[in-house]
């Protein structure tokens, strides 16, 4: 077992499936979120994540129950202050990651704050933080157990063995780094959010219907799975906000974020995580 404790900020989607592959990996996790209820909820799915791969015998039981012993979970911030490496994976609000990042770099001066933010900057986050040369991006992607991708996106003031150690974690966890420039929306999501925002201007000029958009990706493209689909795995409040950061960070009209997306997510129609989205889930 890895005796490197790490810390996870949030426990959504994103965080429960970081910790997962972490426990799994053999490391000592604490799980932070401001919501007990969530906290339950993320040990509950962990767990069944892990029982998954027991049925498809790539773990074995024994394997399963001493993973979830490594997991810990705490609402309290303070419990993070031993932690070697913290992955932030709470929403994609730029005012909270900030005070996170604060409030972390005064809790621990030595831990590397990894940031799993899906468009934000990373330098800007590093200049809220006593030691910005530890601040680094270590973005996932969903599901976290089974994509191999993270984008290691340096900022202005990261340092070289920051770097090093990521990507050594990085491989540890059998993942592939890839290391991207700090941009808005570095690389996946500067190419994929858009496709999703033009399927839904398809959508709305009534082009086509949501079903034919997606069978069209996915038998033209050989896409897995068409990018309305992709839009309710993802949220579509997710992805709304990268579009307003495309926007932002660029200043082209081009990444105009389509008003049905706007809408859809006003009325609380995020996707499968609220059982409706451009599709809708029983």
């Amino acid at each position: 077992m890895n005796q490197q404790l790490i810390g996870v900020v949030g426990a959504g989607t994103m965080g429960q499936g970081i910790a997962q592959v972490l426990v799994g990996s053999g490391f000592p996790v604490q799980l932070y979120d401001v919501a007990g209820e969530q906290l339950t909820r993320a040990q509950a799915g962990i767990d069944t994540g892990l029982g998954k791969l027991v049925a498809k015998e790539k773990l074995s039981e024994a394997d399963k129950e001493s993973a979830m012993a490594r997991l810990t979970v705490t609402t309290a911030l303070d419990a993070l202050r031993d932690c070697e490496v913290i992955i932030e994976a709470a929403p994609e609000q730029p005012a909270l990651k900030e005070k996170l990042f604060r409030d972390l770099s005064r809790l621990s001066h030595d831990a590397i704050l990894a940031s799993n933010t899906s468009s934000l900057s990373l330098t800007r986050l590093a200049a809220v933080c006593e030691r910005p040369e530890r601040v680094v991006g270590m973005h996932f992607f969903n599901p976290v157990p089974v994509l191999k991708l993270v984008e290691v996106i340096r900022a202005e003031q990261t340092s070289d063995a920051t770097v090093a150690r990521i990507e050594t974690l990085i491989k540890e966890l059998g993942k592939t780094g890839v290391a991207i420039a700090d941009s808005p929306g570095f690389a996946v999501n500067r190419l994929l959010v858009p496709m999703i925002n033009e399927a839904a201007f398809l959508l709305q000029e009534g082009a086509a219907t949501a079903e034919a958009i997606d069978q069209s990706m996915k038998l033209g493209a050989a896409h897995p799975m068409g990018p309305l689909q992709l839009a309710d795995l993802i949220g579509l409040d997710v992805c709304l906000a990268i579009m307003e950061v495309l926007q932002e960070g660029f200043g082209d009209p081009k990444y105009r974020p389509c008003p049905l997306l706007r809408r859809m997510v006003a009325a609380g129609y995020l996707g499968r995580k609220t059982g409706r989205g451009f599709h809708v889930y029983n």
